[in-house]
């Protein structure tokens, strides 16, 4: 990485990282950009290489959500092991919790378009993820316990948004493990 991607780098996390602190105090709405580039510690036109405005600075953050997620996703091989299923959703729940922007989402009726644009890729990884699918099941009904999985931790996580993270992240990943390793797992 030479000197100039490094700092394209260095101000694209600054965006991010001021973005998400807003977001702790403000409403995604009434953020705008002199708010962003004040809590960067950037200038306007670093803030413009960027992004055209604040509504692209919100797609990016969507996009860069998503991807987080799927890397996760693709990262997870089940087995039938409570250990490694709990750090995997652990991982999710800190994630969730540390990042704002995906809290906000879960919580607010504007996290519909978000969730339109996850669940159009949520259905493109479970259809290639049961193409390549050679368990004991048949690779429809493998789709659906996959797309079932994905619904009710997406639903936990809502409630525990919702509820402002009242139980500990171990609690939450322990039931999104349970309802795996109970629900999900032995039919796969």
């Amino acid at each position: 990485m030479n000197e100039s991607d490094e700092r394209y780098s260095t101000a694209e996390d600054a965006i991010y990282d001021a973005f998400f602190l807003l977001l702790k105090d403000k409403d995604i709405d009434k953020i705008t950009v002199s708010d962003v580039i004040k809590k960067a510690g950037i200038v306007r036109s670093t803030f413009y290489n960027h992004y055209e405005n604040v509504p692209a600075l919100v797609e990016a953050a969507e996009d860069k959500t998503i991807q987080d997620i799927f890397r996760w996703m693709e990262s997870f091989h089940p087995k039938n092991d409570k250990d490694m299923c709990n750090s995997y959703f652990i991982a999710i729940c800190r994630y969730t919790k540390k990042n704002p922007f995906l809290a906000n989402l879960l919580q607010s009726p504007r996290g519909d378009a978000f969730f339109e644009k996850a669940i159009t890729m949520f259905h493109e990884y479970v259809t290639n993820v049961s193409h390549n699918y050679t368990g004991t099941q048949n690779s429809e009904h493998f789709s659906y316990y996959i797309a079932g999985s994905i619904g009710s931790t997406i639903g936990i996580l809502h409630k525990w948004t919702a509820e402002n993270f009242a139980q500990p992240d171990e609690e939450i990943a322990d039931i999104m493990a349970q309802i795996f390793m109970s629900g999900v797992l032995p039919y796969l």
